[in-house]
This record gives C-alpha cells, structure tokens and sequence, in this order.
C-alpha cells in the first residue's frame, strides 16, 4: 500500500508543496508547542521564543533537531524543513500551537503567534518552484569542495568534472540532488544526464563526454536555470 511509505514528517513536507503550488500566501503548522524555541522549553527553564526567523542556517537547523513534538520523532527538524521549502517560493510560513486560542485567526491577521518565517522578497520563478516542489528526487550526486563552492558562491552550472560519486538510479530529466562529501543536500535540479551515464563521465573534462558516451547533451550536467541552490 502506498500509505506504507508515508513516514513521521511527511505531512510538514507535503503541506509545503501544496502551499507552493496553490501560489499559497501563507503557510500555518500547528504543534504542541508556541513554536521555535532557542532551547526545548520541557528541559530549559531559559527557553525562549523565537518570534520571526529571516534565515535558515546550520545552527537553526541544530536547534531545531533537537526539539520533538510530542507526535513523533520529526517534531520540529520537518517543520523547519517545509518552512524553508515554503519561503523560498514565496510563502509566509507560521509555526505555532494549535492549542491557543483563536490561532488561525490570529496568524492570517499577521499577529504575533508562534514563530513566523517572511517569504523571501523575490519568489522563484515558475520553473524554479516546480524544480522545488515537483517530484521527488531519484537519485544523488556527490561533489567536490571545487564543484560545491562553484554551486554555492558562484551560482555556476554543475559540470561532470567535479561529480565524485553517483547514487540511485534516475533518467535524463529526472530530479535530483547535489551533495557534497560529509555535508548536508545543497541544491536540486534536473539532471541532462542519467545515472548510467554520469557513472561514465564523472570526473571528465566536458569537452570528453561525447568521447566517452559516443554523444552529449551538452557540457553541463545540471544548468544554473535548472536547479536550486538549497543553502
């Protein structure tokens, strides 16, 4: 059965992708707690509310792993999640306790409730937010700190030479993610090239792919316009 493959935070994510392809103004999670906390407020006493976030780091991230809900073990680390895929393209997001009273109408009013996360200023053109909240990824491609810095600082295109490994099994067209060794996912986009075909390419000069493969799709492997920077 389908359902068997739904697992703890699934929901968090899925609320996201709706809300980014409905063109939602706001995205409203309810929880157990106030919202996001700077320590768990059930062991420390010096917890305190954090009311808006304007970026998700690595620290946030920290943070929010070590917070559970009391319905499961994604708490809050899903949340944070889909707030951050729900932002990005445009949607305010809104973390908060489903107990308080008349919550709903308080967050759509823009009061002051839980924690709240500003979409970013700019949304993702059209193309982008289907990359986001399009299908899920098949597969994973594992970078060199060259390819990652190029990605992430530079904005550039993803070439086969900096590709260091390559995981799942996933067509031409197919999404997927881009990885760099011991770090965290730091982008998504659509591959030019299949698996079978990077397993044979990766590490290469572009200007060899033909000679490798016998033809190419061109010198990238995923273009800057067809993918999205995670970090």
């Amino acid at each position: 059965m389908a359902v068997e493959e739904i697992k703890v935070g699934d929901n968090d994510n899925l609320s996201a992708l709706v809300a980014v392809l409905t063109d939602a103004d706001l995205l409203l999670m309810l929880t157990d707690q106030q919202g996001l906390f700077t320590a768990d407020p059930r062991t420390d006493p010096n917890a305190r509310l954090i009311p808006e976030v304007h970026e998700i780091d690595d620290s946030l991230r920290a943070l929010a792993g070590s917070s559970h809900s009391g319905l499961g073990i994604g708490g809050m680390s899903t949340k944070l999640e889909a707030a951050d895929i729900a932002r990005r393209a445009g949607t305010d997001v809104v973390i908060a306790a489903g107990s308080a009273p008349d919550v709903i109408i308080r967050a759509v009013a823009g009061e002051q409730v839980g924690t709240r996360f500003p979409a970013q200023e700019t949304p993702l053109e059209n193309r982008k937010r289907w990359i986001l909240a399009g299908p899920a990824p098949s597969g994973r491609l594992m970078v060199d700190s060259g390819a990652a810095k190029a990605l992430r600082r530079d904005g550039n295109s993803l070439l086969p030479v900096g590709i260091t490994a390559v995981e799942g099994e996933f067509e031409r067209g197919d999404a997927v993610f881009v990885r760099e060794t011991n770090g965290p996912d730091l982008a998504r986009g659509i591959t030019r090239y299949s698996s079978h075909d990077l397993d044979r390419i990766r590490g290469c000069q572009s200007h060899a792919i033909s000679e490798q493969l016998g033809y190419d799709y061109g010198p990238v492997v995923l273009h800057r316009n067809d993918m999205i920077v995670l970090e």
